[in-house]
Order: structure tokens, then C-alpha cells, then sequence
């Protein structure tokens, strides 16, 4: 049986190859510079040349790419897409209605958003991970001195320069006391994304005035969509984790390590450790931590988050914000545990540090439900059964 894998560089490349070969399938890896645009000849014919007089049972990618649906619709290949990333403007691409396409997605309520739109080529999935890669890893030597942590956070800051936010500096003032308002009241929400509903004609006129943005001929995604997501959403984001790492700093003196592409950023009392390999490292860093934070990306409305995932994959203890989908498949103080404001955060890290035991009993229990239960194999045989391939 033959699978044709759209390679990128994408997470979790390294566990698919290998879940998919074990399944006794034979992959094609197919890869192309322009697989991430909408309309390519180029992309066309490599495509068409590499599937010419083969027979696919399927054709899988991590995320989903309307050059890729075009190409398995001329040739009626079934589309399997695994996404990961949020938001993800593609999935507003017309060609998301194709029958070939399988698109898989890990947050709840955008799977139901595109279902009530009447689109029924998605199904909801939590994301797989590999939870026996750390008992390979423990067996080999690891910088112990920078990956063990008391509490640690892997993740962006969104605080680099020229980030979408900034492309808004020229708004008015009404507009933006309207945004910073906006804003600081999504801080102070847990569980609930409401920045694309808040942007009414005038907001939005302003907006698209100083920074504008108009779909293509190709896709349904709407101003409203890439605003609060890009725009809005990134920075709200930056702004809690800057203030809630902030506020770990200042309780937790020297406690806390951050792992972060943007190593020039400084905050009191935490310790930039810089970037992190996602497989030389990273597992490490997880099951060495006491504490592991995961504040969700705010485009992410109720789904499990990959960094969450890996945590608990990798044996760590996963110390996380409210997200609806946990609940779906893990207990909470049993597997993980979740915060609901500042406060709240501290008092658990405090608890956490001094309660070593319970610590760990979570940090097994959601070790075992994730390695039992969302293994690759597990997830893929899943896809499988669901659409029927």
C-alpha cells in the first residue's frame, strides 16, 4: 500500500515516517517549494508527475494545502491533512469542500465553526505525540545543568519587532483605546475567544485603513478573521505570557527558565535560556521540570495545544490554562492541572513545588493516558477508520 507524504519541516515529521512505515505502508516522499501557495503550474506539474501511474491509497500532510487538494482532486486521491498550527488561513480555501479532502483538526470549536458553515470535510482529532521517545532519550546523555528546571515555559514571546500588532500604530485614538480595551478584557477570559465578534464596521474600517487586507479570489476568510487572530490574538497573547512570567519572576526569584527564539528579551528573576531543538532538547526539558507552563495561544479557542501534548508525552508535569477539549480526554488534578487567573497560577506553582509526590502521581497519570491512548498509530488507525480508507 502506497501513502504519499508531503515532506516539510514540519513537528512530528520523524514520528509519522515511522508509524506509517510500521503500518506496512510504502511512502512516496513528495516535497516542492511552493506548497504553501495557493495556485502554482510548478507545483502542478512536479505533482502530477509524481503520482503519474501510481496507484495512493492516500496522500497524508501535517497541515493542509489547497495545492495539495488540487492535485489528489485531478487524480482522485483521498487527502488526509493533520493541522496543527491555529489560526490557519487555508482552511478558508475553496478547495477545502473537495470530496477527496480529509482535513483533521485538533480545536473543537473551529472544527464545529466549519461544520456549521456546511463543510464536511473535517473531523475533530486530539493531536497525537510520541510518548515513548523518553525512554529512548533518558538512556542518552543531555545537558542536565540547562534542562532541568523547577519551573519552566517553552514557547514565543510574539514581542519581536515588526509583528503584525505593530502594523496597526497609525490607527486613531478612538480605535485604539477601542483595541487596548478589547484586549485587556480578553486577558481577564479564560475558555473564551471573543476578539472576532468585537470588531464592528467602524473598528474594522479603521483597521483595514491603515493596514489592509483583502482575501483573494480563492478563499473565504474574512478581515474580521485575520485581525483578530494575527493581529489581535498574537498580541494578546504576548501580553499574557509577558505579565504572567512576570509575576512567576517576581514569586518564584530565579525559579523559572524560559526557552524562547527571542533570547535579547529580559525578565526580572527569569532566566532566558533561548531557543530549543523540538528533538534534541525538548523532551529533556519536559521531563526534567517540576513545573511545565502552557499558556495557549489565543487563536486556539477550546483545543489541546501540541506543546501540551508533548509535555505530557515526555512525563512532565503540565501546569496549563483552561482549555474546553482537555476535558474531553483527561482529568483535571488527575492528569493535568489548570489555572484561572494569576493568582491562582502562583498559589498552584507554589503548592506544586513543595507537593512532590502528587506532582508526580499527575505527571504519571497523564504520561500513561496519552501514550495509551494518542499514539501515532492509535491516531492515524483512527483517521483511517473515520473516513473509511
Amino acid at each position: 500500500m502506497d501513502v504519499l507524504f508531503i515532506d516539510w519541516a514540519c513537528f512530528g515529521k520523524v514520528d509519522a515516517i515511522f508509524t506509517l512505515e510500521q503500518m506496512g505502508y510504502k511512502l512516496t516522499m513528495f516535497s516542492h517549494k511552493d506548497y504553501q501557495e495557493r495556485l502554482s503550474a510548478d507545483f502542478d506539474k512536479s505533482f502530477d508527475d509524481a503520482v503519474r501511474d501510481k496507484n495512493f491509497k492516500f496522500c497524508f500532510s501535517f497541515n493542509f494545502y489547497p495545492v495539495v487538494a488540487e492535485g489528489c482532486k485531478r487524480h482522485n486521491i483521498p487527502y488526509l491533512a493533520l493541522v496543527y498550527d491555529s489560526p490557519y488561513v487555508p482552511l478558508y480555501s475553496y478547495t477545502i469542500i473537495y470530496p477527496t479532502n480529509h482535513v483533521f483538526l485538533f480545536d473543537k470549536q473551529e472544527y464545529m465553526k466549519l461544520q456549521n458553515m456546511g463543510i464536511r470535510t473535517v473531523y475533530y482529532t486530539p493531536l497525537p505525540v510520541n510518548a515513548t521517545i523518553i525512554d529512548f532519550l533518558a538512556q542518552k546523555e543531555f545537558d542536565r545543568a540547562k534542562c532541568t528546571c523547577d519551573i519552566s515555559f517553552v514557547g514565543a514571546l510574539y514581542n519581536e519587532a515588526h509583528n503584525f500588532y505593530e502594523r496597526l500604530a497609525d490607527v486613531n485614538d478612538y480605535t485604539r483605546g477601542y483595541l487596548d480595551a478589547v484586549m485587556e478584557a480578553q486577558l481577564k477570559i479564560y475558555g473564551y475567544n471573543f476578539l472576532e465578534e468585537v470588531l464592528n464596521d467602524g473598528i474594522l474600517a479603521e483597521m483595514l485603513r491603515v493596514s489592509p487586507y483583502a482575501n483573494d479570489k480563492y478563499g473565504v476568510e474574512t478581515p474580521q478573521y485575520i485581525y483578530a487572530n494575527y493581529y489581535l490574538g498574537r498580541k494578546v497573547t504576548s501580553l499574557e505570557r509577558i505579565r504572567l512570567l512576570t509575576a512567576i519572576g517576581e514569586r518564584f526569584v530565579n525559579k523559572l527558565k524560559l526557552f524562547t527564539l527571542n533570547k535579547e528579551t529580559k525578565i526580572p528573576h527569569v532566566r532566558n535560556m533561548g531557543a530549543t531543538d523540538y528533538y534534541a532538547e525538548m523532551p529533556y526539558i519536559f521531563a526534567n521540570s517540576k513545573i511545565n507552563l502552557n499558556i495557549t495561544l489565543k487563536s486556539i479557542q477550546s483545543g489541546i495545544p501540541l506543546r501540551a501534548m508533548d509535555i505530557m508525552g515526555a512525563g512532565g508535569f503540565l501546569l496549563t490554562n483552561f482549555q474546553a477539549d482537555f476535558l474531553d480526554y483527561f482529568v483535571p488534578d488527575e492528569d493535568f492541572v489548570y489555572y484561572n487567573d494569576t493568582e491562582d497560577l502562583l498559589n498552584k506553582i507554589e503548592y506544586y513545588l513543595s507537593h512532590d509526590k502528587e506532582r508526580k502521581e499527575i505527571a504519571e497519570n497523564g504520561h500513561r493516558k496519552v501514550r495509551e491512548n494518542h499514539s501515532f498509530e492509535k491516531c492515524f488507525r483512527e483517521m483511517l477508520r473515520i473516513t473509511g480508507l
